[in-house]
């Protein structure tokens, strides 16, 4: 059992690295193999809408833009669970959280049929430092990209400094159950 976790923030070690580490040790309490990749040290530009918008996504399910999207979205496609961990920036998602699912909605969405991630569930984790405010409408975000992407959704997780003693233990209990759900939805 794979468990592939994304974490979006540049600081590692804050709200969202502890969330998204957290996750990975309840995954890891239920014998699944984990990678945890820390999106802000790849090179992922934002979507280029090439081709007046439906380029090579549109036609192959494929990004032209040459760069490490390609390389995460084939780790996506070969693991049985997935976790992204976002900072909350302005109520929203982070910027490189947006950049990669932008790009990937795009190139998943005309092979939505037959996507390996069709089969992955997922959990979102939205982390608001700061006031901690943004966090409901943060998680609408990715839910709406899981829907796009037609992953089935275990969970989101809002977390804010007030709430991390408890939610980094909600954390871990949501991936060892996420890594139960797999193996009675998917085996292994």
């Amino acid at each position: 059992m794979k468990v592939l976790l994304v974490q979006t923030s540049p600081n590692t070690d804050g709200l969202t690295g502890s969330m998204a580490l957290r996750a990975m040790e309840g995954a890891e309490s239920q014998g699944a193999q984990t990678e945890l990749v820390h999106l802000c040290r790849l090179r992922i530009g934002a979507c280029q809408a090439c081709d007046n918008g439906w380029g090579r996504c549109a036609r192959e399910g494929l990004c032209s833009q040459e760069d490490a999207f390609q390389g995460l979205r084939d780790r996506m496609h070969a693991a049985q669970a997935f976790v992204l961990s976002t900072p909350v920036y302005f109520g929203e998602v982070s910027e490189s959280a947006k950049s990669f699912l932008d790009r990937l909605r795009r190139c998943e969405w005309f092979i939505r049929d037959t996507s390996p991630l069709r089969r992955v569930p997922a959990v979102g984790i939205a982390a608001a430092g700061g006031s901690g405010g943004g966090t409901v409408s943060a998680m609408a975000d990715l839910e709406r990209y899981f829907s796009h992407l037609h992953m089935p959704l275990f969970d989101l997780l809002p977390v804010t400094q007030r709430s991390r003693e408890y939610q980094l233990q909600s954390a871990f209990a949501a991936g060892a159950a996420l890594v139960a759900y797999a193996r009675r939805q998917f085996g292994g």
